[in-house]
């Protein structure tokens, strides 16, 4: 999987792409001489793949790319989550302990919403009448309490055939400390059940907490078959289109998986693209000198908001996907229902609402002319002047203004008896004020200062929001990428290969359960050694971290405690380590009290080449950059004369005083006045909303 590089004269070429729910984003990076290419082409939502075959034949007509000069394809995928939110997955049954078939029901009792009585619980992915229970039992220890009994499987996979269903979850007790069951469950079930997926917690999650355990499991299972048909596609796709490598795929930590592994867990891509876009931003930050971020992904569907400290991405092991837990570690990404294709709407209450219902890629909004009915927010901004009224790609989509002003007239301005530009503006500032929720979320509410970050905007509509958003927010300054629209596609070609591994140990930071720590420490590193070798990494590439999970005995949730690469620290340093670690979390520590290492953990990199960011030339001067001027309508002024500028063509350095819009293939960024914004050297817009 990993490539030396380029040799003198040799042309090689590494692709990033993200399917997203509206576009299909490319970037392509040219290794012999560091040049990037974007490219879009609206995502196709019956069959994804069209989508990425399309948009990869036209980067090899247009860039004269022989199949054998693609070193590299890089993947990023919405396809899982999408499936879960559309509940379009499979006929998933579950295999659990005698007793526990109704752990995927009952859940916690913690409730999200617990006095709205209009909240209702996802369905189980596996219904009742498909979940077995099988007579076996481990102990907390790993020891056997109850053999597995086998018959009990075969006539458990007998009625699973006849309910023709079409993955399983297996789940036992304490599998995580003794796996021997599952495996043989899985063994069985495969005899009797050729070609259903079978998805084993003790691979996917080998983890306590047997409530998450089991729901990722499930989930896993839902999504297998559909996402295994997805992969195959793509993999057929691309080797017909005469390409020898198969696509990498970036999963929900941020690094990439082979095709294999993306089939065995398909859970871990559910926040796949998104996770890319962040960790493309933090290398952005690195180099353009912004080590503190807030990331604002605004496409189509959703909005995307993380969190980059001092380079560093916020990561967590447990999250929501459409209300169902997923315990996998994952770059920690906010998500609301708020993209350019949002629909607003008038409630029965008489009130204006924007999202989360989107027109989506089909139909798409009234404006693109394919069929959409409803208004959107891109519709909004085509009335407002501030997205191009005439085409978008740079001509290759075009734009029926006239059609989204008439219908914004029809369904919004006129019921609310408003003007159409106070109803356009009106729509902006609701999925604005949404938006601004999401970033304090992920900033304010856990206790960071807002005004010391930057606001990284990317994504198709995320220049058309940051100006705004910012200003709303406290902060201070933009920094809006090349290219944001093709972000996420970029940050895959900035992704490592990698995967974390996880043993439960549940033992006292005593001398006894100190040697623990270090046997699961030696033991996960030699599992992702191995996964690591298996992928196609060589020594030299590959990179292992530790991080142990403790807690004070007594308390239910655990803290991290990261390692000096695989280095086990004295006893007394880690207890040390853990109490400041406690006091930054919850603000005290409890010393004296006994610690309890509850998880090992171990991160496996595998390097992956990558050309570093390049310096940008731009234009002569700032005249020159003006692509025309038209009418944009702005809060503060109502509609002002403004300069449209060609990205490519602005000087590096010059001040470009707002109110100005500045377009380029993938999106458009919107200054308001007063505001003044200049090009870095690396083709960054870094904009000063207190200039």
């Amino acid at each position: 999987m990993t490539h030396p590089a380029s040799l003198p004269g040799e042309r090689r070429f590494r692709v990033g792409f993200d399917v997203g729910g509206t576009f299909t984003d490319f970037t392509l990076l040219a290794e012999h001489s560091g040049e990037l290419s974007y490219f879009k082409v609206p995502s196709t939502p019956h069959d994804p793949s069209e989508a990425i075959q399309s948009g990869l034949a036209h980067l090899m007509r247009e860039h004269g790319i022989a199949g054998d000069e693609l070193a590299h394809l890089g993947h990023g995928t919405t396809v899982a989550t999408n499936m879960v939110i559309e509940r379009r997955g499979s006929r998933c049954a579950l295999v659990t302990t005698r007793g526990f078939r109704d752990v995927l029901e009952i859940g916690r009792q913690t409730r999200p919403h617990l006095y709205d009585y209009n909240v209702i619980k996802p369905a189980p992915l596996a219904p009742r009448e498909w979940r077995f229970e099988i007579g076996e039992r481990m102990a907390a220890d790993g020891s056997v309490l109850q053999a597995l009994d086998e018959d009990e499987v075969i006539s458990v996979a007998r009625q699973l055939a006849e309910a023709q269903v079409e993955s399983v979850a297996i789940c036992f007790m304490h599998s995580y400390r003794n796996d021997t069951h599952e495996r043989r469950t899985r063994d069985i079930l495969a005899e009797y059940l050729p070609g259903v997926y079978l998805s084993v917690s003790s691979e996917i999650l080998p983890e306590f907490r047997e409530y998450e355990r089991m729901s990722t499991t499930a989930l896993n299972a839902y999504v297998g078959p559909r996402m295994a048909s997805y992969m195959r596609n793509l993999v057929g796709s691309v080797q017909r289109m005469g390409v020898g490598v198969a696509p990498t795929t970036v999963h929900s930590n941020g690094g990439l998986m082979s095709v294999e592994s993306v089939l065995t867990a398909p859970v871990r891509t559910c926040v796949s693209g998104p996770a890319a876009g962040v960790i493309g931003a933090a290398e952005l930050g690195r180099v353009a000198g912004f080590h503190n971020l807030i990331t604002f992904d605004v496409g189509g569907t959703s909005t995307d908001v993380s969190l980059v400290a001092e380079l560093q991405p916020l990561f967590t092991s447990s999250r929501l996907v459409a209300d169902y837990p997923v315990k996998t570690l994952m770059v920690d990404v906010h998500v609301i229902g708020a993209g350019g294709g949002s629909i607003a709407r008038i409630d029965d209450a008489g009130a204006l609402k924007v999202g989360p219902q989107s027109a989506g890629a089909v139909p798409g909004p009234i404006a693109y002319n394919r069929g959409g009915t409803a208004v959107t927010l891109t519709d909004a901004h085509v009335v407002l002047g501030r997205l191009n009224p005439v085409a978008l790609l740079e001509g290759r989509m075009a734009v029926h203004a006239e059609r989204a002003r008439a219908a914004l007239a029809e369904q919004v301005a006129g019921p609310l008896g408003i003007s159409i530009e106070e109803a356009a503006y009106g729509i902006l500032r609701i999925a604005n004020s949404n938006m601004a929720r999401a970033v304090r979320a992920v900033s304010t509410e856990r206790g960071h200062d807002i005004r010391k970050f930057a606001l990284c905007a990317f994504g198709g509509a995320g220049g058309l929001h940051a100006a705004e958003l910012a200003r709303d927010c406290g902060i201070g300054t933009l920094l809006i990428p090349q290219e944001p629209g093709t972000m996420c596609a970029r940050g895959i070609l900035l992704s490592d290969i990698s995967m974390d591994f996880v043993q439960t140990l549940m033992a006292g930071a005593s001398e006894p359960g100190w040697q623990a720590v270090q046997a699961a420490l030696d033991a996960l590193g030699g599992k992702a050694r191995a996964w690591l070798a298996g992928e196609g990494v060589g020594d030299a590439a590959q990179r292992l971290s530790a991080v142990i999970d403790a807690r004070y005995q007594g308390q239910n949730f655990e803290i991290p405690v990261p390692l000096d690469g695989m280095r086990l620290m004295p006893r007394a340093d880690f207890v040390a380590a853990f109490s400041a670690a406690h006091i930054r979390e919850y603000g005290y520590d409890a010393t004296g009290r006994a610690v309890e290492i509850v998880n090992c953990r171990v991160r496996a990199v595998g390097m992956v080449p990558r050309a570093p960011i390049a310096h940008v030339a731009g234009g002569a001067n700032l005249e020159d950059a003006i692509k025309e001027r038209r009418a944009v309508y702005f809060e503060k002024t109502g509609w002002a004369d403004t300069p449209v500028y060609r990205r490519a063509l602005l000087p590096v350095g010059a001040p470009i005083d707002g109110p100005a819009v500045i377009e380029e293939m993938s999106s458009t960024t919107v200054i308001l006045p007063g505001q003044q914004a200049r090009a870095d050297d690396y083709g960054n817009l870094v904009v000063n909303l207190n200039p």
